[in-house]
């Protein structure tokens, strides 16, 4: 961002009050992001120790060692002081504690406060999106609801190291306030109205990363990962365009963006997750070796069951289900991509209009 854009979003962001519900590393790095864009910030901790850190010495040493946080950066364990008069709140807690932790804010919000998802998963017993958890449990407008999502690996952006992100709703000009409030010297917001792409791109490539991680942890090299990775964002496509998103939305940013770093950085939760299922690790051993959620292994289930739902075929996916049910050993997973029941090779991208998914036919129109 420039030093003049910069200037405007610290002028159009003075005094706005917002909140961050959740201070682990992404809660905490996306808290820092908003006070270093102006916003009087107050993060909610579960724990009362991170909450007496952050505010003391300006740190979250469990989360974030090392990162100095700004001295306007506030934080409480207390739920209503960190939402009461927020006219923005941030929502960054595991996916399946979502609808439980918006019950316990409910009473506190202010009456037009904006609710924004910075989480990538899916809720296991409902199937729905974290933006559709929010209006099923609070019972608000569309356009009080938005999400971020892009290629935000958390310590990089503590760091400073410059990124950027989209800030999706159904209404723009909600979009454009929540990505001003989020914009930051070292991060760029992008906006745009496609909510069920931004989320199932975020949801989505986790499941992807696990993919890379379990080969990764097998031994297995550059050529399979790349492998994994193009054929992962086919899946990625068809399955998000199946569910109304716009093919465009996962070229971008919350797409292929944050596939490539999820799926390359060893800071991933969900790449880790998936080298640690590769070494041999059972998924039950995984969850415990891990100090924060990796979402995509809960996600798993619930997105399968939705492309059956629509009738997507999601192999990739599907055979990291099998790993972490036990029924396939790691060391398939990859081969997997070179052999197939076919007896006939198949085309990578069929040129019949007929099988052919939307998707490919509006790029084949474009030109692309």
């Amino acid at each position: 961002m420039s030093t003049a854009a910069n200037a405007n979003a610290l002028s159009a962001n003075r005094g706005r009050k917002v909140a961050v519900i959740g201070s682990g590393s992404w809660g905490t790095t996306y808290a820092k992001i908003l006070a270093d864009a102006g916003c009087d910030v107050t993060v909610w901790a579960r724990r009362s120790e991170i909450a007496h850190e952050i505010n003391v010495a300006k740190r979250n040493s469990k989360y974030l060692s090392g990162i100095n946080l700004p001295k306007r950066l506030k934080a409480t364990d207390n739920l209503a002081s960190a939402v009461k008069g927020a006219s923005q709140v941030y929502l960054a807690v595991p996916a399946q504690s979502l609808r439980q932790n918006l019950q316990s804010i409910e009473p506190h919000l202010a009456k037009k406060a904006i609710l924004i998802s910075l989480m990538k998963g899916v809720e296991r017993d409902t199937m729905m999106r974290m933006s559709e958890v929010i209006r099923d449990t609070l019972d608000i407008e569309e356009h009080r609801i938005a999400v971020v999502s892009g290629p935000n690996i958390a310590l990089e952006i503590a760091k400073e190291e410059p990124t950027a992100a989209v800030a999706s709703c159904v209404d723009l000009e909600t979009a454009q306030e929540v990505a001003m409030a989020s914009s930051a010297p070292y991060f760029r917001t992008f906006v745009n109205t496609d909510v069920p792409g931004t989320e199932f791109g975020g949801v989505l490539k986790n499941l992807i990363a696990l993919a890379i991680g379990i080969v990764d942890g097998v031994g297995y090299g550059e050529n399979t990962k790349a492998s994994i990775i193009t054929r992962g964002l086919v899946e990625m496509t068809d399955f998000a365009v199946a569910y109304g998103a716009d093919p465009a939305t996962l070229q971008g940013l919350a797409g292929l963006g944050d596939l490539i770093a999820t799926c390359q950085s060893p800071l991933s939760r969900n790449n880790t997750a998936g080298r640690l299922i590769g070494q041999g690790y059972t998924k039950e051993e995984t969850i415990e070796q891990m100090q924060q959620t990796a979402e995509g292994v809960a996600s798993v289930a619930p997105v399968l069951g939705l492309a059956r739902l629509r009738e997507v075929e999601m192999p990739i996916v599907q055979q990291v289900e099998m790993v972490l049910q036990g029924q396939m050993s790691p060391k398939e997973l990859g081969p997997h991509l070179a052999t197939a029941d076919d007896v006939l090779p198949q085309p990578e991208n069929p040129q019949s209009a007929v099988k052919r998914p939307f998707w490919r036919q509006w790029f084949s129109r474009a030109g692309a």
